[in-house]
């Protein structure tokens, strides 16, 4: 018998097969495979550096926009009425009962809006939404006029962003207003002083990120965690406004 020989269509299968296996090697070598990746490092770490000079920018601004406020508080920072602290890019203006509001009251002392006053033409200037927000220390309150310090620190509240709107400066969207009562205590409600450090009103101004920042920290905290982590720590610290720094 005659010796078989190869079909067309089986040779034609075959040197086909052999064709793709070289363009795959070539296409795979693993010089390229390993520039490749370089570039890709290369790439993401500019854009991770990018990314870390434009928060620190933002929080920088933050920072100077607080001591804006502060300048147009020095006087009831330097009676120890008001505190302002930065972190990350909130603001807080912490305005103490001390010369704002009367024991177990939420009616402002006679003055006092002047300052409110202050705050909101300087927050006009100011971009970030506006919480007011009220706290009280853990000593009971039942009155005729508030039956808890849920309603004490609301009122309180109330009364602060009641002044902020005055003369429609400000927009009324930018403003929420929240009573947290005894649940957000700055130091433990173990003594006189500390009690009167936890009755205050705050307003905090949240100037916040926007979409496609937000969008790519969230990229860089799934691709690069341990670099979030300490863009975290490094960027978010809480500076607090001393008396020294106010012009």
């Amino acid at each position: 018998p005659g010796r078989p020989e190869p079909t067309p269509i089986n040779d034609v299968k075959q040197r086909t097969s052999e064709e793709d296996q070289r363009n795959l090697q070539v296409q795979c070598t693993p010089d390229q495979l390993t520039d490749e990746v370089t570039l890709t490092q290369q790439q993401s770490s500019t854009n991770d550096k990018a990314l870390v000079e434009q928060l620190a920018g933002m929080i920088e601004e933050t920072r100077r926009d607080a001591v804006d406020l502060a300048n147009a508080l020095s006087t009831q920072i330097k009676k120890g009425e008001v505190e302002i602290e930065t972190r990350g890019r909130d603001i807080t203006v912490r305005i103490k009962e001390k010369g704002s509001f009367a024991s177990g009251s939420a009616t402002l002392r006679v003055g006092f809006e002047e300052v409110l006053h202050d705050v909101r033409d300087v927050l006009s200037e100011k971009s970030g939404n506006i919480l007011v927000q009220g706290h009280t220390d853990n000593i009971a309150i039942s009155t005729s006029r508030f039956r808890s310090n849920w309603e004490l620190s609301t009122a309180r509240a109330v009364s602060v962003a009641h002044e902020l709107l005055t003369d429609s400066v400000l927009n009324p969207q930018r403003l929420t207003v929240s009573g947290y009562g005894d649940t957000r205590s700055l130091v433990a409600n173990n003594s006189k002083d500390n009690r009167a450090l936890n009755r205050r009103v705050e307003i905090v101004i949240s100037q916040g990120l926007d979409t496609d920042l937000r969008t790519e920290l969230n990229n860089l905290k799934e691709g690069n965690p341990r670099l979030y982590e300490n863009l975290d720590v490094k960027l978010t610290p809480k500076f607090d406004i001393r008396p020294d720094e106010i012009f």
